[in-house]
C-alpha cells in the first residue's frame, strides 16, 4: 500500500498515513497540502502521532534508469517507488555537436579563438557531465524523500557484479562463494555482457546454458572470460570443440573485453555512495546477483523500482507491493543556452529570448487552466510555455493548447527539470 507522507508543523517528517486518513484531514481543514510529487501534507496543529517506523530507501542505479523503493522493514510495505529516466545521453550527443560545431569553425576564415586542450585542470572526483548528471539526478531525489519521509538508512546497490567471486571461482574455504549466491553473480554478468542472447545462434528468449568457450576437458577454465551463454541445441551441436573450432572465433577475442557500460556505471555508483555517506544516514551496499536472489527468491517479477527494494542484505522475507504506484521521473533539464531558434542553415529564425518568468510563471510549470468562455472553453492541465503577452500555450496529454490567458492558469507544481507521471498500481 503506497502511503502519503506526513510533516508536522514544523516540517519535520511523522509516520506516513494512508489515503483515507490523509483525505479526512484536508477535508477538516486540519492538514494543507505541501507538496504534490511525493504526495506529502502538513498539519496546521502539533498532535500525538504514532511511533516512527523503520523505513529504508533503497536505491539500484543505471545508466538509463535508476529505481528508488521506501521499505518499511518491520511489514516489508514499499510505501512509496520511483524510476529516474537520466538524460545522460541527450548530454552526451549535446556536448558532441557543440565540440564538432567549434572544430569545423577552426576550418574557416572566420573569428575563433584558439584551440586550448592543455591547460584546463580538473579537480578531485570530477566526472564527464553525462555521468555527473546521473549522481545529480539521485541525489536530488535522495534529498527530497528524505524531507518527507522518516528514513533511517540507506540501501545502495553498490557494484553490478561481485569480481571477486568471478575471478577466483575455484577458490576453498570462503564461505559466501559456495551458495547459492554465486551462481547469481555470474548469470547476471553473463547475461548483460552477451545481450541476453545465444553466443551462437543469435536466439533471445529461451532458457540459456552457461557453456565453456574451451571446454574443461580441453584444459579450460571457470573464470568468468571463458564462459558464455549458448542455447540447448547450440551447446549439444558444439559438443567437446572450441568456439574456434566451431566457426566463431571472434567469440574468445569478445569474451576477453571488458564491459565498457558497466564500467562507467560502477564509476557513477562508487561517486554516488561516497556523496550518501556525506547525508549523515547509515549506508548499507550489496551488489546487482544478490539483488536478483533476492527478487527472484520473493517471486516478484522485474523492474526498476521493485530491484531497488530488493537491494541489500536487509531486504525483509516478504516484500509487500500490492497498490503501489511508481512516480516515473524523466530528467529534462531546466533551460537552454541558446538564445535562439536557429534555421537549417544556421542562420537565427527567431527573436532573442524573451523574460524568463511572466506574470508568476514560467515556461515548464506545471498548470491547471479553467476557460469558461470562448472557443477555447474547457479545462486543461499540464505544462505551460510562457510568452511575454501573457498568452500562454499549454501542453496536455491529448496535444497541445494555444492562446490560454495567465488568468485562467492556476500553479499545480514549478518547473523542476523533471516530467512526472504516475504508473498504474500493482494488484
Amino acid at each position: 500500500m503506497q502511503l502519503v507522507a506526513v510533516l508536522d508543523t514544523d516540517k519535520s517528517p511523522l509516520a506516513p498515513t494512508t489515503s483515507l486518513r490523509a483525505k479526512r484531514l484536508l477535508t477538516r481543514g486540519r492538514a494543507a497540502v505541501f507538496r504534490l510529487y511525493p504526495f506529502t501534507i502538513v498539519l496546521k496543529k502539533t498532535a500525538e502521532y504514532p511511533v516512527l517506523p523503520a523505513l529504508r530507501l533503497k536505491i539500484d542505479p543505471g545508466s538509463k534508469t535508476t529505481g528508488l523503493a521506501i521499505v518499511n522493514q518491520q511489514s516489508g510495505e514499499v510505501i512509496f517507488a520511483a524510476e529516474i529516466k537520466h538524460r545522460g545521453e541527450a548530454i552526451k550527443e549535446a556536448l558532441n555537436f557543440r565540440r564538432a560545431i567549434r572544430r569545423h569553425r577552426r576550418s574557416r576564415r572566420t573569428r575563433y579563438r584558439r584551440a586550448r586542450f592543455l591547460n584546463r585542470t580538473r579537480p578531485r572526483g570530477w566526472m564527464p557531465p553525462s555521468l555527473q548528471s546521473r549522481v545529480e539526478n539521485v541525489l536530488t531525489w535522495v534529498g527530497r524523500l528524505s524531507h518527507c519521509y522518516p528514513l533511517s538508512g540507506l540501501s545502495l546497490e553498490l557494484v553490478k557484479f561481485d569480481t571477486q567471486l568471478m575471478e577466483n571461482p575455484e577458490i576453498n574455504g570462503v564461505e559466501y562463494q559456495q551458495g547459492e549466491l554465486a551462481g547469481y553473480e555470474i548469470r547476471e554478468y553473463l547475461l548483460e555482457k552477451w545481450g541476453r542472447r545465444c553466443a551462437y545462434c543469435g536466439k533471445t528468449g529461451i532458457p540459456f546454458q552457461i557453456e565453456h568457450i574451451i571446454p574443461r576437458s580441453r584444459g579450460g577454465s571457470n573464470r568468468v572470460s571463458n564462459l558464455t551463454l549458448a542455447c540447448q541445441p547450440c551447446n549439444q551441436e558444439k559438443g567437446n570443440r572450441t568456439a574456434a573450432e566451431y566457426g566463431f572465433p571472434e567469440i574468445e577475442r569478445e569474451a576477453k573485453q571488458p564491459l565498457k557500460d558497466a564500467a562507467a556505471v560502477n564509476s557513477t555508483r562508487r561517486a554516488l555512495f561516497e556523496r550518501l555517506k556525506r547525508l549523515g544516514l547509515p549506508v548499507e551496499t550489496g551488489s546487482g546477483g544478490l539483488t536478483k536472489f533476492n527478487r527472484v527468491a520473493r517471486g516478484l517479477e522485474k523492474a526498476h523500482w521493485i530491484d531497488a527494494a530488493c537491494v541489500g542484505k536487509s531486504t525483509p522475507a516478504v516484500v509487500v507491493i500490492d497498490g503501489v504506484r511508481p512516480l516515473k521521473l524523466e530528467a529534462r533539464g531546466h533551460n537552454s543556452r541558446q538564445m535562439c531558434r536557429m534555421d537549417k542553415y544556421g542562420f537565427p529564425r527567431t527573436g532573442a529570448k524573451g523574460p524568463r518568468r511572466v506574470k508568476g510563471f514560467r515556461t515548464g510549470d506545471l498548470v491547471k487552466a479553467v476557460v469558461t468562455s470562448g472557443k477555447k472553453q474547457g479545462r486543461y492541465e499540464g505544462r505551460v510555455a510562457i510568452r511575454s503577452s501573457g498568452s500562454f500555450n499549454i501542453t496536455t496529454a491529448a496535444g497541445t493548447v494555444q492562446g490560454i490567458s495567465y488568468r485562467s492558469c492556476r500553479m499545480i507544481q514549478q518547473a523542476d527539470g523533471y516530467a512526472i507521471h504516475r504508473a498504474r498500481a500493482r494488484s
